[in-house]
C-alpha cells in the first residue's frame, strides 16, 4: 500500500484533492431511490457511502486503509454506514448486495492478472441473485499519464486544522500497462511527504475478458458519466455487470 493509505495527514488531504464530481451522481442514480443493499469497495474517506446511506440505502464501506476509514467514520453520517477494513480479494462477508461499486478508478490498483481475477471473482460472490457491480477505469488509449507532470498538476488546498498544502504529481515510469507516479505533498518549507502509486491501464477488451472470466455477464458499457457510448477516444471505461 502507498503511504497515503496509512498516513493520517495524507488521508485528511484526500477529500480536498478529490471533491465530489460527475461520477458521484452517476453512481447515485444507478443505485436509485428504492432502498438497496450496497457495497462500496475501496470507499476511501466515505463521502459516497455516506451519501447513499443518507438516501436510505443499507451501505457497507470497505477499504484496506485504516487512516481513510478513520476519516470516513468521523464524517457526518458516518455512523449510518458499516465500515470494514479489507481488500477486495480477502473480503469475506455473509451479506449479499444489490449493488457493488468501485469508484475513483479503484479497479486500476489491481496490477497482476491473478489479482484482478481473484478480486472480481470474490466480489461476484458477494452479489445477490440480481445484483450488479459497477466500476470505471481510465481508457489506456487516451494516455492520461502524459499529463501527470508537476507543471500541469500543481495545486494548493486548505485542510482544516492543518493549513495550506501544496500538491503535485510526477510521472516516474511506464512499463507496459503499469504506470507509476509520485504524489508530492508540501506542508511547510521543512515538512513534506512523497507517495508512490502504480496503476494498471487497460483497453475495453481486456476489461471484458476479466469480467467474463469472473462469471460477470450482461455488461453495459459507457464512455463518460453522461452515459455516452464507449468509443476508442472515451476517457473512461465504465462497466456495469451482473451474473
Amino acid at each position: 500500500m502507498s503511504r497515503s493509505y496509512t498516513d493520517p495527514r495524507l488521508a485528511a488531504v484526500y477529500d480536498r484533492l478529490n471533491p465530489p464530481n460527475a461520477a458521484d451522481p452517476f453512481y447515485l442514480d444507478l443505485v436509485g431511490d428504492t432502498p438497496r443493499t450496497v457495497l462500496d469497495m475501496g470507499c476511501g474517506t466515505g463521502w459516497l457511502a455516506c451519501e447513499m446511506a443518507r438516501r436510505g440505502h443499507l451501505v457497507t464501506g470497505v477499504d484496506p486503509a485504516p487512516a481513510m476509514l478513520d476519516v470516513a467514520r468521523a464524517r457526518p453520517g458516518g455512523r449510518t454506514v458499516t465500515w470494514i477494513a479489507s481488500d477486495a480479494v480477502r473480503l469475506a462477508l455473509e451479506a449479499r448486495f444489490d449493488f457493488i461499486v468501485m469508484t475513483g478508478h479503484v479497479f486500476q490498483v489491481f496490477l497482476e492478472d491473478e489479482e484482478i481475477a481473484a478480486a472480481l471473482a470474490n466480489l461476484r460472490r458477494h452479489l445477490g441473485a440480481d445484483g450488479r457491480i459497477a466500476f470505471e477505469a481510465r481508457n489506456a488509449a487516451v494516455r492520461a499519464w502524459e499529463n501527470w507532470t508537476p507543471e500541469r498538476t500543481a495545486t494548493r488546498v486548505h485542510v482544516p486544522a492543518m493549513g495550506t498544502v501544496d500538491v503535485h504529481y510526477a510521472l516516474r515510469s511506464v512499463d507496459g500497462p503499469l504506470v507509476t507516479f509520485e504524489t508530492h505533498f508540501q506542508f511547510s518549507p521543512t515538512d513534506s511527504a512523497v507517495t508512490s502509486t502504480t496503476l494498471r491501464f487497460m483497453a475495453q477488451n481486456e476489461v471484458a475478458t476479466f469480467l467474463a472470466g469472473a462469471g460477470l455477464a450482461n455488461v453495459t458499457w459507457y464512455g463518460d458519466w453522461n452515459q455516452s457510448p464507449l468509443s476508442p477516444q472515451s476517457r473512461e471505461i465504465i462497466a456495469i455487470a451482473g451474473h
